[in-house]
């Protein structure tokens, strides 16, 4: 490039290089928030899966603001949080080279949902994963004690092993999500009971998380394959007039060093990467459907209803888990893994310490420009419908006796066999 006729800033981060393809798609928790032993134990991250999004009318409570005291509509993520159960405890020491793990335990009855992670064809194994483990521990407890005491003694970083249900969702998949998750607070023998007091137990949101916190959303975001630069890093298109097209580079660097530097926008992988957004808060979080049938209800909407819209959330269906409404985005489509954590650093911001109360969540259908809140509502205004008039005469309709039925058949048959010895 000889010269340019304006000065510009460079287009897209080299913050985020390289931009390829994540491995796996659930988001991975690379640090945990830093161990504060003056509080108890507690666990710092959960795993959930998105749901869909919907929107929120709330009073804003921030003084100097010009929409304090007011009513604001704000967008909010829909998370389904089936309970995780913890399974496993491993402890480590920290090194010269990072942290090493020196003794795991395990919990003696693990279920399928986690061994089919330890096989690449469930159906054709023989499913022993853990068997001889499992055995052991029943005998004697020598060696696990050991394990549990060798924890005790010389680890300063305890984490558990838990899964996420995802067969509790509408996916269809058998296999659970595993994952480590730090605890914080106390002595490490302290965190060494807190774990083995959560084997085998269900840990649903509600206990790692509270209404109003902030926290991190880890996950992967929507993959939009091979893309080129104008659309992967937001380049200028060239003149109207360019040769072999407008939507490139055009000088993509001098003769001399004769290569092409990484800075340079190419074209390649858009999406499908591994984010953390951080400083997410937690409008609500709602019981599940058994325990709470109206769990989408406020203090002022008391419309009997649920957090599911009508229709469903497209492309995922209904929720029937406790869930998490967040506000804004969190990465990736429905469905995906979200992982989320405890906010790594303190925001002492007034919006991170700001007590959050929702006077009515929306519940109209997302697959359209939908207005009622619930079926009712919809039946009410529309008026009997053939559909519903048809079903209304289903249900009155009684049923037929098969008694009777089966007496005449019987009667019947042995009045053709009388005729047939005849």
């Amino acid at each position: 490039m000889s010269h340019r006729k304006f000065e510009a800033p460079r287009h897209g981060s080299l913050g985020f290089l390289p931009r390829k393809r994540c491995k796996r798609p659930r988001g991975r928790v690379r640090s945990f928030p830093p161990d504060d032993q003056t509080q108890a134990p507690h666990l710092t991250a959960f795993l959930c899966y998105k749901a869909g999004m919907t929107h929120v009318v709330r009073d804003l409570d921030r003084p100097g603001s010009k929409n304090h005291k007011k009513e604001i509509v704000e967008a909010v993520s829909v998370i389904d949080c089936p309970p995780m159960v913890v399974l496993g405890l491993t402890g480590y020491i920290r090194t010269q080279r990072g942290l090493r793990s020196i003794a795991t335990v395990w919990a003696q009855h693990l279920p399928d949902q986690f061994k089919r992670t330890q096989y690449k064809r469930w159906f054709s194994s023989k499913k022993k994963a853990y068997s001889k483990y499992s055995k052991n521990l029943t005998a004697s407890t020598k060696y696990y004690d050991k394990d549990v005491a060798k924890i005790r003694k010389y680890c300063s970083v305890v984490r558990v092993l838990a899964i996420g249900q995802a067969s509790m969702i509408n996916q269809g998949q058998k296999k659970a999500h595993v994952m480590q998750i730090q605890v914080n607070g106390g002595t490490t023998s302290e965190k060494v009971d807190f774990g083995l007091k959560l084997f085998e137990t269900a840990v649903k949101v509600s206990d790692v998380f509270a209404p109003s916190e902030m926290v991190d959303a880890i996950g992967v975001t929507h993959g939009h394959g091979f893309e080129g630069v104008t659309h992967r890093w937001g380049t200028t298109r060239l003149p109207r007039k360019t040769h072999k097209g407008l939507r490139k580079v055009a000088c993509i660097g001098a003769w001399h060093p004769a290569r092409v530097a990484f800075t340079v926008p190419r074209a390649g992988q858009h999406g499908f990467h591994h984010r953390c957004i951080k400083n997410k808060k937690i409008y609500k979080i709602g019981k599940n459907v058994e325990e709470d049938p109206n769990n989408a209800r406020c203090e002022a909407d008391l419309t009997d209803k649920a957090i599911t819209p009508l229709g469903g959330f497209a492309r995922y269906g209904i929720v029937k888990n406790d869930y998490l409404l967040i506000k804004g985005t969190v990465p990736g489509p429905t469905k995906r893994p979200l992982t989320l954590r405890k906010m790594l650093r303190p925001n002492p911001s007034r919006y991170a310490i700001e007590e959050v109360s929702l006077k009515f969540i929306d519940t109209s259908s997302k697959q359209g420009h939908g207005k009622f809140q619930t079926q009712e509502e919809k039946e009410k205004f529309m008026g009997p419908t053939k559909r519903s008039t048809l079903r209304s005469m289903k249900a009155k309709k009684p049923k037929a006796s098969t008694k009777g039925k089966g007496a005449a058949k019987a009667s019947g048959t042995k009045e053709a066999s009388k005729k047939a010895k005849k």
